[in-house]
């Protein structure tokens, strides 16, 4: 059936009233220079992400953190700033950073910056106005100087492969400043006040502008202290709060994000009690994914969640698979470091500093369903589900580029010229395009993924369509489940009246499994991605066969009836809503019609349908989110629906206007009807997703005189 115009709704904007969007935001990481180059010289911009917009809205993310795009010498990849007020000459201008964020904002996608405030580099302003002024001056105490290194012994040298010293002795000032990071990084002095004081004025000047959200660089490490080991220090927190009432004061809808690679008992605090930080990534849940992988045991995982503290209501876990740094192995003992370097890191140029720089393909051997699998945890755990650009289409790394630059190469578009990054001359490129034969642009880009039903792209497109349809996987309860066989882990996520059943085969072989689901006895498992119904569940051990490294997701339904021919019978005609058409048939998208099918008519159809999904729950309205027409009669709804609860759910209505008697025929035959219910992926925005047809669409309408009947 060919397939009409998209007649669209309103563009989709930012909705400031919801203060928690974070819970259930889909993040995806890039960088700017690494994404789409529009002026030729090699290195991306604002204006070439502005153009791949489209392409992130259909891939269904609800979120863009972008690393950083300030002025900076690029020695440590931008995280060394010398304007925090600018962009990088490199990426364009103000201008077009505004508009970029004008743009994604019409698409219903937020935006995340980086808020990098405990260092600067040492050509920023204020420290060649520090180096130059007098000791313990006002412009000398911007950052932290000793007239000796032995100062702070007690406190460890993060990157041990480059630096000896967390001192550095500068000739000008005639003193050692401190870095906690690279010798050309220097700290910024938080313990004092007037620098807490200029830190919120920049923060508030990307917050007025739009900006959703900031991730704080290398939190645990703002304040300094004597006799401490300078890590999560008291004073640390309190520059936090200062920073979170500065937020709470002036914004509803805005957040923080702690970067801190601890355990999750020492990263607890960096929420507060919902005071401090919005959210925190779970940094020691990444390598052990990898480890449950390598053993084809569950105990990994399991262990380290359930050693994560509880965190307040309104606060948020960041998770990621891989992310622009090493997949840092510090969260780990030596045993456990040495046996995830000789399984994922056997050549020592995939290493660096204690982690490795890879990204995920090449991770698990370029393994589609190991992917997917992944992915399937990755999406289905308590957090915000983070993904690096290019993990959607399985790019390479590239080992012999220098530091992280591994997994930091060009974005690939297309099999043409630098994989469609950018039409400059090869050697102008910022690092070049992978070319080999596995991971090459001419093998995997973005073009080809999204011609291909069965890519990596698509899988990703849907599994993120999934996870936006359920406010359990953001914000439900997590309990494990314990079978006999440890290469199986299963778990429960439950929010109000959303139960959801993930169960997941870490080993390469098949495996079987029995579940303890007698609490949801009568109950039916609706296999989510594929929505087929499992039998219902009993008393005794619930059995399922897993394929290799495969999942499933389910979704608990309550005494479900099996989704097939609906016989309404004799009472179908007196419980049927009925509208009336005055006009032509486009006229049921005036005001008035558009009023009663959303007041009247969907809200008293809905209940009464046996695959109404959720059974039990009060509709508070619903809203027509955009139409297709497909011919002159025949038109495809998307609807969302509010519950009472403050929950939602999208289902998708076919409609054909019926006129004259073939009204009256449809109307004779509509008892036997099957009817089919779709739930939609995500909003629709231009793409109509997975609208499955019946004989009889499921809703129909009679024009001008006659009566519409909605089955």
């Amino acid at each position: 059936m060919p397939c009409g115009k998209l007649q669209r709704s309103p563009s989709m904007v930012i909705d400031r009233t919801d203060s928690l969007w974070y819970k259930d935001a889909i993040i995806y990481e890039l960088h700017v220079r690494a994404f789409y180059d529009s002026n030729g010289d090699g290195i991306g911009d604002f204006a070439g992400l502005l153009q791949k917009l489209d392409y992130l809205q259909e891939l269904g993310i609800s979120a863009i953190w972008l690393l950083p795009f300030y002025p900076s010498p690029l020695m440590d990849d931008g995280y060394d700033i010398t304007d925090y007020r600018g962009i990088h000459p490199d990426y364009g201008t103000l201008k077009d950073f505004k508009t970029f964020l004008k743009e994604a904002h019409k698409r219903g996608i937020r935006v995340i910056t980086e808020l990098v405030v405990n260092h600067t580099s040492i050509q920023h302003p204020w420290f060649q106005a520090a180096r130059r002024a007098r000791k313990n001056s006002a412009q000398r105490n911007f950052y932290v100087w000793n007239d000796t290194d032995d100062k702070f012994p007690e406190t460890r040298i993060i990157f041990t492969d480059t630096e000896t010293s967390n001192w550095a002795w500068d000739p000008v000032a005639s003193q050692y400043y401190w870095h906690r990071f690279f010798s050309h990084q220097a700290d910024l002095n938080l313990n004092n006040p007037k620098v807490v004081q200029a830190v919120g004025q920049f923060l508030k000047y990307w917050l007025d502008m739009g900006v959703d959200g900031l991730r704080l660089d290398a939190v645990p490490y703002l304040c300094v202290r004597e006799g401490t080991n300078n890590e999560n220090l008291p004073e640390t927190h309190e520059v936090i709060k200062t920073f979170r009432r500065l937020i709470d004061q002036h914004y509803n809808d805005r957040m923080l994000l702690a970067e801190a690679n601890q355990w999750p008992e020492d990263v607890r605090p960096y929420f507060g009690d919902g005071d401090e930080c919005h959210m925190a990534f779970h940094f020691p849940l990444m390598p052990r994914l990898f480890m449950a992988l390598a053993q084809a045991d569950s105990f990994p995982i399991v262990d380290i969640m359930e050693k994560t503290p509880a965190i307040p209501d309104i606060a948020q876990w960041g998770l990621f698979l891989r992310n622009h740094d090493e997949l840092t192995l510090e969260m780990v003992t030596d045993d456990e470091r040495d046996f995830m370097y000789q399984e994922f890191a056997a050549d020592p140029r995939m290493r660096v500093n204690i982690g490795i720089r890879r990204r995920l393909a090449p991770l698990v051997d370029n393994n589609p369903q190991t992917i997917k699998m992944l992915n399937s945890i990755l999406f289905s755990f308590p957090g915000s589900p983070i993904i690096y650009y290019g993990d959607e289409i399985g790019m390479g790394d590239n080992i012999y580029l220098g530091d992280r630059n591994a997994v930091r190469t060009p974005m690939q578009w297309s099999i043409d010229r630098n994989g469609g990054f950018s039409m400059a001359d090869p050697a102008r490129l910022y690092h070049p395009v992978i070319m080999d034969p596995v991971y090459g642009y001419q093998s995997v880009n973005v073009e080809a993924q999204m011609k291909n039903q069965s890519s990596l792209f698509h899988f990703m497109k849907q599994i993120i369509g999934l996870r936006r349809q359920y406010k359990a996987f953001g914000r439900g309860s997590l309990t494990f489940l314990h079978p006999e066989n440890h290469r199986i882990l299963a778990y429960l996520r439950r929010y109000k009246h959303e139960v959801l059943l993930c169960v997941v085969n870490l080993c390469d072989t098949i495996q079987p499994v029995n579940l303890d689901l007698s609490e949801y006895a009568g109950s039916t498992p609706l296999e989510m991605f594929g929505r087929t119904e499992f039998p219902t569940i009993g008393q005794t051990p619930y059995f399922l066969s897993l394929p290799p490294h495969g999942f499933y997701w389910f979704k608990i339904v309550p005494q479900a009836k099996p989704i097939g021919t609906l016989d309404m019978g004799a009472s179908f005609e007196k419980t049927m809503p009925k509208v009336v058409i005055e006009s032509g048939r486009d006229s049921i998208w005036e005001m008035a019609n558009k009023n009663i099918l959303e007041k009247d008519a969907f809200p008293r159809f809905l209940p009464n349908q046996h695959w109404f999904i959720p059974t039990g729950q009060k509709i508070s309205q619903t809203h027509i989110t955009d139409w297709v027409k497909i011919s002159a009669n025949f038109w495809i709804t998307f609807v969302n629906v509010s519950f009472e609860d403050g929950s939602e759910a999208r289902y998708c209505l076919p409609l054909r206007i019926a006129l004259d008697k073939d009204a009256e025929r449809i109307l004779e035959q509509v008892p036997k009807a099957v009817v089919c219910l779709v739930n939609i992926r995500q909003e629709i925005s231009g793409v109509l997703y997975d609208a499955f047809l019946t004989k009889w669409p499921a809703t129909f309408f009679t024009a001008p005189l006659k009566t519409a009947a909605i089955l």
